[in-house]
């Protein structure tokens, strides 16, 4: 595929807000003025309306976005937190040229996950566990383990251990601000950038994940009287039936969250700003987007866990490039087709950058999944359809849909069991918690099916909020739904239809891991 005359941009800079859920964007509506420099960008900037994550969570998400493949291909998640055996977005660039740089405050983002694979420049300013963890000898070792039938049960209970860094993200500690060492790192990649091609910088804001702790400036603006210490700061204590929070106590929770996401706000216009100045901002495609969003109470949950509503995985995405209006879109749109977009508006095909040869040649751009291209998700001449172009193709009539994916959550359900045994609570058996999920989303239906708890379809025209389940016997459009998440299940390797082990203690698995790997989680204070 070929670029249009004159639209082809030297440089993309692509942004994450983490864990930003769209309705609290003044973009969006949101009339708190949480946004005013995001509400700037909109004015020359497409406003995709329903945009979806193909993940509720980080790892997937971003495996996606770095490789347009859905997490049943790519396979990272918590069971195999690690993204191998494919070439991402990044190495692509980088062989084509391009200066790449990834700067994070999430710790998901790391060598050790290999997300930040084919980055010539990459920063995690939101280190939970020392460097050489998350890359290196034991980064190689957990590979070694995963792809072991007979030790797999102990890289389960490594993942585990690993929750107790998790944890960290749930306390004050640590909880200071790391975004604008991010765009200062971002900023000084940019300036010292020397390629002919251009540049591809990637950057993550983590600020609206919890805890929510906004720098003081912003708590007086946005959550005035709120202490950050006197509000429930841990989702799993909720979830788990521990902790009650009354109205009074939520509003104070979505206070700080709109803080956060206002200080976000701030930052980002300051990189915005100085693109302009410095003369960048015409000859770079800006991409903002959500990996997810986050639940305050609704579906009786809190944080982006254990379901696939609507907060959680229609996420905001704003898009500036020449051959794109400033105008509101409403038609379907999969997070995933950004690494195609990114592709072309840099006019670069993986296969001449990289080659077709090998086992992990990086999936080819696609005209189909651009949104830059007119042939936007024209499935009908893709020749060797994806799963979801698959499922689409096959629809009832012209109806479109993104489609979720959601395995067993390992580290939250570890958390989850944890502040449930400290408070004497015992989880059901059949806690949503414990169940797997996969979605087909439509503009106005979808479908949610899950291998323990009852599978939910909704109307979203007549009921956005996902409160009254519909059966599909009773309607057309949810019915066909589940028709079109069959298909695509069928064509990832089948449905979900056995719960999986809910087995939290993986025993003495630990006892099959060599002297040296035990001598540095103790070090770490993962052992005693």
């Amino acid at each position: 595929m070929e670029t249009e005359p004159g639209t082809r941009q030297s440089n993309v800079l692509f942004v994450v807000l983490d864990t930003v859920r769209k309705d609290r964007l003044g973009p969006y509506g949101y009339e708190r003025g949480t946004t005013p420099e995001l509400s700037a960008f909109a004015e020359e900037a497409t406003v995709f309306e329903s945009a979806v994550a193909p993940a509720p969570w980080t790892l997937p998400v971003h495996a996606s976005l770095f490789t347009g493949l859905y997490p049943s291909q790519h396979g990272a998640d918590q069971g195999s937190p690690y993204l191998d055996d494919v070439t991402t977005l990044a190495s692509v660039l980088s062989a084509a040229d391009y200066d790449t740089a990834c700067f994070s405050s999430n710790a998901w983002i790391t060598p050790y996950t290999g997300l930040t694979d084919g980055f010539d420049a990459h920063d995690s300013f939101f280190e939970v566990l020392p460097r050489d963890v998350l890359s290196g000898p034991l980064a190689s070792a957990w590979q070694a383990i995963n792809d072991n039938d007979y030790l797999r049960e102990m890289a389960s209970k490594l993942v585990r251990l690993g929750a107790m860094a998790h944890e960290k993200l749930a306390s004050g500690e640590g909880a200071d601000t790391k975004t604008p060492s991010v765009i200062d790192r971002t900023k000084s990649f940019i300036d010292d950038s020397e390629s002919d091609e251009g540049w591809f910088a990637f950057v993550n804001l983590m600020d609206a994940h919890l805890p929510y702790y906004p720098p003081e400036e912003y708590r007086e603006a946005f959550a005035p009287g709120v202490d950050p210490d006197t509000v429930c700061q841990n989702s799993k204590e909720y979830n788990a039936g521990v902790r009650d929070i009354d109205d009074e106590e939520w509003a104070d929770i979505r206070a700080l969250y709109d803080a956060e996401i206002a200080h976000m706000d701030a930052e980002l216009g300051r990189l915005f700003d100085w693109l302009r100045a410095t003369g960048q901002w015409e000859e770079t495609t800006v991409v903002v987007a959500a990996d997810h969003g986050e639940l305050h109470g609704e579906h009786d949950l809190y944080g982006h866990e254990f379901a696939l509503y609507d907060e959680l995985v229609n996420v905001p995405l704003l898009v500036k490039h020449p051959s794109l209006e400033a105008e509101r879109r409403d038609d379907l749109v999969e997070l995933l087709d950004c690494y195609h977009t990114t592709l072309d508006a840099l006019a670069v095909d993986p296969d001449a950058a990289v080659g077709t040869g090998g086992d992990d040649v990086p999936v080819a751009l696609d005209p189909t999944r651009s949104l830059l291209s007119s042939e936007y998700r024209a499935f009908d001449g893709v020749s060797d359809p994806d799963p979801g172009q698959r499922a689409v193709l096959e629809a009832d009539g012209n109806a479109d849909y993104a489609f979720i994916e959601y395995a067993q959550p390992v580290i939250e359900l570890h958390h989850l069991e944890q502040k449930a045994s400290e408070a004497g609570v015992t989880l059901p058996a059949d806690h949503r918690a414990y169940s797997r999920l996969r979605a087909a989303r439509g503009t106005d239906r979808k479908y949610v099916r899950a291998d323990l708890v009852p599978d939910e379809g909704y109307r979203l025209d007549d009921d956005p909020s996902e409160e009254s389940p519909v059966d599909p016997a009773d309607d057309d459009r949810v019915a066909a739904t589940e028709r079109a998440l069959a298909r695509f299940e069928d064509a990832v390797g089948g449905a979900w239809d056995d719960p999986t082990e809910t087995d939290a203690d993986a025993g003495d698995a630990l006892e099959e891991a060599d002297e040296a790997t035990q001598d540095r989680l103790r070090e770490l204070g993962y052992l005693e």
